[in-house]
């Protein structure tokens, strides 16, 4: 009898011994952001990657974007009403689970390689390096943030901003002043064929206007093309 009882405290004791790793977390998930999930009340951050924040621009084609936003809907597409299967591999300073998950199960494909091969997370180097191929081969892609330029979420957490985060914040204006090599001060609107190309350089005395009639009355024109 003695020694079935030190059996069972000792069967107990592995238990409890055993790390925090090893616990699965399996069900039908909520997105919360780009890198974060919801399974049955447990947050799980996904190991090795960081997204966007979801009030975070990028910029594209000369233009700001959600990109925040956009990762947050990349993952939860992805995720459709799949089953998802998570592998605990240690908690963060807040708490959270951080976990490898996979599609439909422990076969599946693992969900942090996605969304930094799809170009919606990058690979967090301080913590992994284990998305660093997957990383390289989006940006060689030019997918998803890499088709632009952008602040990695974790400088943009410190309160480093992109340019274009800054400029008519509170406006959103988007017709492009740009002044010529030989002093033309002409406008661009979206959509027109040179305002992708067209880059703004404010200590030039370039500027964003709200509309066309702002432009013209502080004496730009509109290009031919």
């Amino acid at each position: 009898m003695i020694m079935m009882k030190l059996l069972f405290i000792a069967c107990i004791l592995f238990i409890s011994w055993v790390p925090h790793s090893m616990a699965n977390i399996s069900g039908k998930p909520t997105t919360i952001d780009g890198d974060t999930i919801e399974i049955a009340g447990q947050r799980i951050r996904l190991h090795g990657i960081d997204t966007p924040e979801k009030g975070q621009l990028c910029e594209a084609d000369g233009m700001p974007w959600q990109c925040g936003q956009e990762a947050t809907i990349a993952l939860a597409d992805a995720i459709g009403r799949t089953w998802v299967d998570c592998i605990e591999q240690n908690r963060d300073r807040y708490g959270r689970v951080v976990a490898v998950c996979r599609f439909g199960g422990p076969s599946g494909r693992d969900i942090g390689a996605y969304m930094v091969e799809e170009g919606w997370a990058l690979a967090y180097r301080k913590y992994s390096m284990d998305y660093v191929p997957n990383e390289d081969a989006a940006k060689a892609a030019g997918k998803g943030l890499w088709r632009g330029a952008f602040v990695a979420p974790w400088d943009w957490r410190r309160g480093k901003r992109h340019a274009i985060e800054t400029i008519n914040e509170h406006r959103r204006c988007s017709v492009k002043g740009n002044i010529g090599k030989h002093g033309a001060r002409i406008y661009h609107i979206p959509g027109s064929a040179n305002y992708s190309r067209t880059r703004i350089s404010e200590t030039k005395g370039e500027r964003w206007f709200c509309s066309e009639e702002e432009a013209r009355a502080a004496g730009w024109r509109r290009s031919m093309r």
